[in-house]
């Protein structure tokens, strides 16, 4: 698995290069979200599958960087889906490195 920095992500995200998803449950991505990221809760992750972009490279996000290493150690191990990134520090590293979001301040 990939870890990508947050500044890195937002910028290959930005140029249309990769795909970002984030695994956090529909409570916290109420609370804190990036426009234009689609939300695929942890919880109904393998339900969903079918709806992760396959167009260009992956990486997945949650608020810290633990679900979501889970989710894509999960993902390259299946093969599906290339090699997989992890957005290291999750949405809280997002934020605090000035990148947008939108919503309350992650916690």
């Amino acid at each position: 698995m990939t870890e990508l920095a947050v500044q890195e992500a937002h910028a290959a995200w930005s140029a249309g290069e990769l795909a970002i998803v984030d695994c956090r449950e529909q409570d916290e991505h109420d609370a804190t979200r990036i426009e234009g990221v689609p939300l695929i809760p942890m919880s109904e992750f393998l339900a969903r599958v079918d709806e992760l972009p396959g167009d260009r490279p992956l990486a997945i996000i949650c608020r810290s960087g633990s679900r979501s290493a889970q989710v894509a150690d999960y993902l390259t191990a299946t093969g599906e889906h290339g090699e997989v990134a992890n957005v290291e520090g999750g949405i809280i590293a997002w934020a605090a490195g000035g990148l947008p979001y939108e919503g309350e301040p992650p916690r």
